[in-house]
Parts: C-alpha cells; sequence; structure tokens
C-alpha cells in the first residue's frame, strides 16, 4: 500500500504523540499496535485495560479509607479510659476550651487534613471547569466544520440537480417546439438535434458528480438526487453561521457518511456531556462548601451526610478517569494518522472511490481533480450548444420568427446553466472540503485533546482529595461533643451560673498561685487562715 500524503496545515500535537505512544495490551496481556481500529475486539480490549487501571486505583483506595476507618473504629476503642482520665486534665490546661492536650492536637490535625484536601478538591473543580470548556470549544469547532462541509456537498447536489432539470427543460420544452417549427428544414434541424444530444450528454456526465451519492433514474431522460431526501431537503444552502439543526433521518446512518447527520448527533452528544460534567463539578463544590461548614460549626449531622456524599463523589470521579483515560487513547490514535482511518473506514468510502477521498484530504498540487475529466467534456459541450443557438440565431430566426421565443427560452436555460456549472466547478475545488477537513481536526485534536487531558486531571485530583477527606472526616467528627452533651453542660452551668463562674475564676486563680489547703482562703493582702485574727504571742519577761 502506498504511503498516505499527510495532512496540510495540521500535524500531531505533543499529547496527541505522547498518548499514542503508550504501550497498549490486551486482555490475555499481548502486545497490540496503536492503529485507531474501533470495529476490532483486539483494539477494544486494550482501551478495556487502560480503564481498567482506575478500577484498580478505586480498590486501592477503598482498602486505604477502610483501613482509615478500621483505626478509628477498633484502635481508639481501647484508648477511651485512658482518654476519659486525661480529659480533666486536658480541659483544666485549656481552660474550658478543648483544643490543648492530646485530644485537642489530635482535632487540630485532622480538621487541617480535611482543609488540605477539601482546598486539593477546589482546585481539581477548577481544573475542571477549565477542561470542560476547552472540550466544549473544540467539540462546537468540529460541529461547525461538518456542517459547513455539508453545505458544500449540499450546494453541489443542488447545482448539479438544477443543471440536470435545466437541460432536461430545455431538451422536452424549447428544443423540441424548434424541431417543430424548422420541420424538414436540414440545415436549421441540424444545429437543433446537435443541441439535444450534448444536452442529453451533459445529463450523463453530471449525473455522477454528487460526490457518491449519484443521480437516480426516476423516468426517461429524468434524474433526482440520491439522498436529497434526507440531505438536501433537511438543510437549505444557507450560510454556515444560520444553518439550522439538522433533523436526524429516519435510518440510523446515513449510507453513504453524512457530515450533517455526524454533526447533528456530536452536538446532541455534546449537550449531554458538558451538562454531565457541569452536574459532576457542581456535586464535588457543594460537598467541599458543606464539609468546610461542617468543620466550622462542628456540626456532626453535617458532615456524616456529606461523608455519604464524599464516597459517592469518589466512585464518580474514578469512573470517570476511567472513561476519560480511554478516550484520550483512543483520540490519541485518530489524530495520530486521521487519513489512514478515514480512507479505510466503510462509513466514509463505501459509495466513494479512495481517489476522491483522498484528493479532498489532502489537497496536493501535485494532484488532479478526479473530475477534471469530466468538468472538462461538459464544458465543451455547453460551449458547443452555445455556438449552434448563436448560429440558429444568425441564419434560421429570419426565416424562422415563430421559432423565436423557443429560441430565447433556450438560450436563457444555457446562461443559468453556465452559471451554476461555473458555481460547481469551484465547489469541486479541494481548497474548500479540505479546509473543513482541517479545521476539524484542529478542533477535535488540539481543543478537544486538551480538554479532555484537563478533565483527567480534574478526576484524578478529586479522587485523591475525596480518599484524604474519607480518611480525616470520621476523625473530626467523632471529636465534636454531640448536640445532647452540650445541652447537659448548657444546663448544669445555667443552674447556678454565679457559683460555676465563682469557681471558675478560684481555680484559675488558683493555677497561677499554687495549690494550698482548702482552710486557707483569699482576701485582698493575701492567703490567710480562717480564722478572723491570730492567737496572741506569749510575754517574754523583763530583762
Amino acid at each position: 500500500m502506498a504511503a498516505i500524503a499527510p495532512v496540510p496545515n495540521y500535524s500531531p500535537s505533543i499529547w496527541v504523540r505522547l498518548c499514542h505512544a503508550i504501550p497498549r495490551l490486551d486482555l490475555t496481556l499481548q502486545t497490540r499496535d496503536s492503529v485507531f481500529t474501533p470495529d476490532s475486539w483486539e483494539y477494544q480490549q486494550t482501551l478495556l485495560v487502560l480503564s481498567s487501571f482506575s478500577a484498580i486505583a478505586l480498590v486501592l483506595s477503598l482498602l486505604v479509607v477502610l483501613s482509615f476507618l478500621i483505626h478509628y473504629c477498633c484502635c481508639r476503642r481501647g484508648e477511651g479510659g485512658r482518654d476519659a482520665e486525661d480529659e480533666e486534665e486536658d480541659d483544666d490546661a485549656s481552660g474550658g476550651h478543648g483544643y490543648s492536650g492530646r485530644k485537642g492536637r489530635g482535632i487540630c490535625c485532622v480538621t487541617w487534613v480535611s482543609v488540605a484536601a477539601v482546598t486539593l478538591c477546589c482546585v481539581a473543580i477548577g481544573i475542571g471547569f477549565y477542561g470542560n470548556s476547552e472540550a466544549n470549544d473544540g467539540m462546537y469547532q468540529l460541529t461547525s466544520s461538518l456542517l459547513t462541509a455539508n453545505y458544500t456537498l449540499a450546494s453541489i447536489d443542488l447545482l448539479v440537480l438544477d443543471t440536470v432539470v435545466g437541460l432536461q427543460q430545455s431538451v422536452s420544452g424549447p428544443l423540441t417546439s424548434m424541431e417543430e417549427v424548422f420541420g424538414g428544414h436540414k440545415p436549421a434541424l441540424v444545429p437543433t438535434r446537435s443541441c439535444r444530444r450534448l444536452s442529453e450528454r451533459v445529463v450523463s456526465l453530471l449525473s455522477n458528480l454528487t460526490l457518491g451519492r449519484g443521480l437516480i433514474p426516476i423516468a426517461d431522460g429524468f434524474y433526482r438526487a440520491n439522498g436529497s431526501e434526507s440531505i438536501v431537503g433537511a438543510l437549505t444552502p444557507a450560510p454556515p453561521s444560520v444553518a439550522p439543526t439538522l433533523s436526524p433521518s429516519t435510518n440510523s446512518i446515513p449510507a453513504p457518511f453524512s457530515p450533517g447527520w455526524a454533526a447533528n448527533t456530536l452536538m446532541v452528544n455534546e449537550d449531554y456531556r458538558w451538562l454531565s460534567y457541569v452536574l459532576l463539578l457542581l456535586l464535588d463544590l457543594l460537598v467541599c462548601f458543606f464539609i468546610l461548614l461542617g468543620l466550622a460549626k462542628q456540626a456532626r449531622w453535617l458532615l456524616i451526610l456529606m461523608t455519604v456524599l464524599a464516597w459517592l463523589a469518589l466512585f464518580l470521579s474514578w469512573g470517570s478517569l476511567g472513561l476519560e483515560t480511554a478516550t484520550v487513547v483512543a483520540l490519541s490514535d485518530f489524530c495520530f494518522d486521521p487519513n489512514t482511518f478515514v480512507l479505510n473506514s466503510t462509513h466514509f468510502n463505501s459509495r466513494t472511490s479512495t481517489e476522491i477521498l483522498d484528493y479532498y484530504l489532502t489537497c496536493s498540487r501535485k494532484m488532479s481533480s478526479p473530475f477534471q475529466q469530466i468538468l472538462t467534456q461538459s464544458q465543451r459541450a455547453l460551449s458547443s450548444i452555445h455556438s449552434h443557438l448563436s448560429s440558429l440565431e444568425r441564419d434560421a430566426l429570419p426565416r424562422f420568427p415563430k421559432a423565436e421565443k423557443s429560441l430565447r427560452e433556450a438560450q436563457q436555460i444555457l446562461n443559468t446553466t453556465e452559471g451554476n456549472f461555473h458555481q460547481l466547478v469551484a465547489l469541486l475545488n479541494c481548497r474548500g472540503l479540505n479546509k473543513d477537513y482541517v479545521d476539524s481536526l484542529k478542533g477535535l485534536c488540539y481543543d478537544g485533546m486538551e480538554g479532555l487531558l484537563y478533565l483527567s486531571l480534574y478526576s484524578f485530583l478529586s479522587a485523591l482529595a475525596f480518599t484524604a477527606i474519607l480518611c480525616s472526616l470520621p476523625g473530626a467528627w467523632r471529636s465534636f461533643h454531640s448536640d445532647s452533651e452540650e445541652y447537659e453542660d448548657s444546663d448544669s452551668e445555667s443552674e447556678d451560673p454565679f457559683t460555676s463562674h465563682q469557681a471558675r475564676r478560684q481555680t484559675a486563680t488558683g493555677s497561677q498561685r499554687g495549690a494550698l489547703p482548702p482552710f486557707y482562703s483569699y482576701q485582698g493582702a493575701g492567703w490567710t487562715p480562717p480564722f478572723s485574727s491570730a492567737p496572741p504571742l506569749p510575754t517574754l519577761p523583763a530583762c
């Protein structure tokens, strides 16, 4: 097989080359090539193997989280008695606030780990929003290029159809009337019949100029465009900026491949993909926000609820990473050599020759148009028809004035046909369709590939962040006081607020001045015995 020429003005990006160079293994762990063949079961196995790494990472995350849960639930149960003994000492040292001592240091450490994990998750969410926007921009450029190409193909079909119909009307109408008027006048009858034969010749030549769709004969000498019901009828020729959305045809996949059908399908799928990622990102953002709120308010019920949602977000993150990995690798394989897939795919070349596809995909100056011979013959035939009609106007019209009306109609049809033919020649040039092809590749393989890579990074970072959150949150909400305990403490303090306040003040003062026996009381000058006056000292005898 001859080497396929590269696509002009397009080269695979560094990310495409790196992802394409990833080794491929099937389910039997045998090495496979990286050629993009999505219909092959061997190629699908390589994508499944690459996606399975995210499943392995999910299992490892579950093991890490379960190990931390076992540590909190089982290992710390034996420390409950010692924690109860040290609780009074920790409270005395902290002044009743509960944030010093070993228990306070544990709460602070767990809280800061949770805050750091939430911060990492917020960074991942920002990356995810950017990646989702980039992927959407790439798909928009792809669908816009496909709609432009579909507009070009539909215009070619309409021009061919108008030209063929115009020539058929000329044969069945004015030329037939002219033959009847001229009767047995041979000098005028011969050019008229030559115009008929040349018109039929042009119709026969242009019936193959619809890029694979072709013209179907519906009557003697009459044709219609194949696929015009689903392609031309669905999209009225208009600029791509105002082109309406295509309605899907009754068939699941038109034959041959239609850029309009592909653009419509991609737009619908892209809308669902974009909305799904926005909802996933908003879910992660809400979980992070309420986790910070629960840590600030020390709300145990809120943290328990966010722990359940964090489990859901963890599964979604690893699952989306597996899907993105397979998509990125498959897209890199396609973008590395897109021409090979397009030329070998039956969806594209079912009714179009490889020569025509290669001409529009590469658009090389060394290649001549596959329609050059047909266009040249048609141009010569139209020029001959114009010459014959001019000779009839000059020679036969003065003798047969009744043929003037038919001759004018034939000339008008010929002028319209020549105008359509010049537009057709311009549209059949490879530059327009090749530009649409290159623009679609750039949108898919540059912006789309970059967006998918950012989404993969988001999924990986968010999965790590939620793993850390699930490891730290149980330790955080288990260390918080429950609402019943806080209610009992507030009730006990509200019974005698003055006594409790005085006791706390004496305790605080005692901790500063040192512990004294209970029968000592503090007065303004210092610590004195509980008696109002000291016993009298003995009187010494005089010298």
